[in-house]
């Protein structure tokens, strides 16, 4: 071994020895970039357990079936409904208002936030109406679009209309002001038309901002659906809820509160789907 040699050397020329070998350990993979692991079964097994854990407290007699009825008679209720055929009545009303409403609000959104994000005289313009309507209740506005539209389905579809264009502006413009803009001068320095940087690179950017925008939007309408077939509704699921509630049902009006879950889930479900399909660029 001459005198350069280090004994490190040395070693690693003959072989390393044994207790090196079991002093080496894999590296875990770090680049994930804080990527969410999906657990399909934990909600669900958190969902099961609250609800045995409620009919258990109902049946020992530690909750009282007065005031927040077992989930079991709230499941009677349920399919005393699906066997009338009234679940269907309501739910088709509630989903056809829903639907038209939330889907013309997300759409005038997303177009008045694009606006606002791109054009300065649309933001000067705009931005302070939108600051200035957002806070007022839109339940509040309801007696007003009764007088313009009528008791009728267009008084309902305007409140969840209104309800729903304001977030989705506002999420919309903010994902369009964080677009890197680097990314925009980088286009325009490969002379890409002003159209083809807004479908090429403002539209992508802004996307994950209006898909949380939709989340939000879907929530308010949906809430807000109630508020307006408790007012004025003869088919609903609000007013099948406000008729429950008149009469003390509580088991029906929590199977009515069921069915508001669960299309909260549904639109949930379908925007997670979106988000999956529209973002998959990122992964």
């Amino acid at each position: 071994m001459t005198l350069s040699d280090t004994p490190d050397r040395a070693s690693a020329r003959a072989g390393a020895p044994p207790q090196a070998e079991s002093r080496l350990q894999p590296v875990p993979f770090r680049g994930g970039g804080f990527r969410p692991v999906r657990m399909r079964f934990v909600g669900p097994l958190v969902f099961a357990a609250i609800l045995l854990l409620w009919e258990a407290g109902s049946r020992s007699g530690v909750i009282s079936n007065l005031v927040l009825p077992a989930p079991s008679e709230a499941f009677e209720a349920f399919r005393q409904l699906v066997e009338t055929g009234q679940l269907w009545r309501h739910l088709g009303a509630s989903l056809q208002r829903l639907v038209i409403g939330w889907t013309l609000g997300m759409s005038l959104g997303v177009a008045a936030g694009l606006m606002i994000g791109l054009f300065s005289l649309a933001r000067a313009g705009l931005m302070p109406l939108v600051s200035a309507l957002f806070p007022i209740p839109k339940i509040a506005l309801l007696p007003l679009f009764v007088i313009w539209f009528g008791i009728g389905e267009g008084s309902k579809v305007a409140t969840i209309l209104f309800g729903s264009f304001f977030p989705t502006v506002i999420a919309t413009s903010a994902g369009v002001d964080n677009v890197d803009r680097s990314l925009v001068r980088m286009g325009q320095s490969f002379g890409l038309s002003w159209w083809s940087i807004v479908r090429k690179i403002i539209l992508p950017g802004a996307m994950p901002a209006i898909l949380s925008g939709a989340r939000i939007s879907a929530s308010i309408a949906i809430i807000l659906l109630v508020a307006a077939e408790m007012i004025g509704a003869e088919y609903g699921v609000g007013a099948y809820i406000l008729m429950a509630g008149s009469l003390f049902a509580t088991d029906q009006l929590l199977a009515g509160v069921a069915i508001l879950s669960v299309m909260g889930l549904l639109v949930g479900w379908l925007i997670g789907r979106a988000e999956r399909w529209l973002l998959r660029w990122r992964s």
